[in-house]
């Protein structure tokens, strides 16, 4: 084993394929992004360089700040809701009665795609005859709001189905975190006197910290880069109050056949997410990780 992984060869044969997925599927995608980010076309006439006018004006567009700002919204709902994960998983990881099924059920959003959450929950979201209205006229409401129709509101409804459907994955993580502590730390603290709470917040956590870690990094940037189930439900509107920057890259391009200025957009958005990811990971890292960089 040894003499195969010292030959240069061999060492080559094994990546290699996994180089050129990442070449085919990744890095040269990227390149033609940012190619086209210089160019004024709608993606089958001819191409006209125009240098860095389209990165200039998705600079000088509000519409496009504003995506910005809703995206970078839902992901500051996306890292507080990992507070309420961990919580889950802590009662779910001290093994009260019933948490085998709660796992379970807390996993079912992962197994649906997305179209089919954001259909559930556009029909829980009905004006007229949602689940959530209808609930809301019962307990005396008599003028609920139409939830994905009202722009102070249609941000927000949105963000409850979307930190639904990755609460299982998050709350996954952090129960195998737990139950990865070893039990006689656990059983010594409580011999000590140590309460729930105490073994909680001075064992349980510090020993996942580097976990929490990942999930920050992971929730943030999957938020900053979200699509599929904001555009299913409102498709940017009303009036681009539920706009992302992936709604807005695609809407710029798909609809209104600017690949030009739609390809800077998303070269914009690669920026944008790869700044965040560098200070999130500047932020959460230890002084014992610093000096291992």
């Amino acid at each position: 084993m040894n003499k195969v992984m010292s030959n240069i060869w061999m060492i080559t044969l094994y990546i290699l394929p996994a180089l050129l997925l990442l070449l085919v599927l990744i890095y040269i995608p990227l390149g033609l992004s940012a190619y086209y980010g210089f160019l004024e076309w709608d993606g089958i006439g001819n191409m006209k360089f125009i240098g860095l006018d389209n990165f200039i004006t998705g600079i000088q567009d509000m519409k496009f700040w504003s995506s910005v700002y809703h995206s970078f919204l839902l992901a500051l709902f996306s890292a507080l809701s990992l507070l309420a994960y961990l919580a889950i998983s802590l009662i779910l990881a001290s093994n009260i009665k019933g948490s085998d099924i709660l796992r379970k059920i807390y996993l079912i959003p992962m197994l649906l795609s997305s179209v089919a959450i954001a259909q559930l929950w556009i029909k829980v979201y009905n004006p007229t005859n949602g689940m959530l209205n209808s609930f809301l006229m019962a307990i005396g409401i008599d003028d609920p709001p139409a939830w994905l129709a009202e722009p102070s509101l249609v941000l927000y409804a949105i963000f409850i189905p979307i930190l639904w459907q990755y609460a299982g994955f998050y709350i996954l993580i952090y129960y195998a975190a737990l139950k990865n502590i070893p039990a006689a730390l656990v059983e010594a603290a409580r011999m000590d006197g140590a309460s729930p709470w105490q073994v909680a917040f001075n064992i349980k956590l510090p020993l996942i910290k580097g976990v929490f870690k990942v999930t920050i990094v992971l929730a943030i940037v999957g938020s900053l880069k979200y699509f599929d189930l904001i555009y299913v439900m409102t498709g940017g509107g009303p009036n681009g109050a539920s706009e992302v920057m992936a709604s807005y890259m695609y809407k710029v391009a798909f609809r209104s056949y600017d690949f030009g200025y739609g390809s800077a957009i998303g070269f914009l958005l690669l920026i944008i997410t790869l700044m965040v990811t560098f200070i999130v990971r500047k932020l959460t890292v230890s002084d014992e990780e610093e000096l291992q960089y």
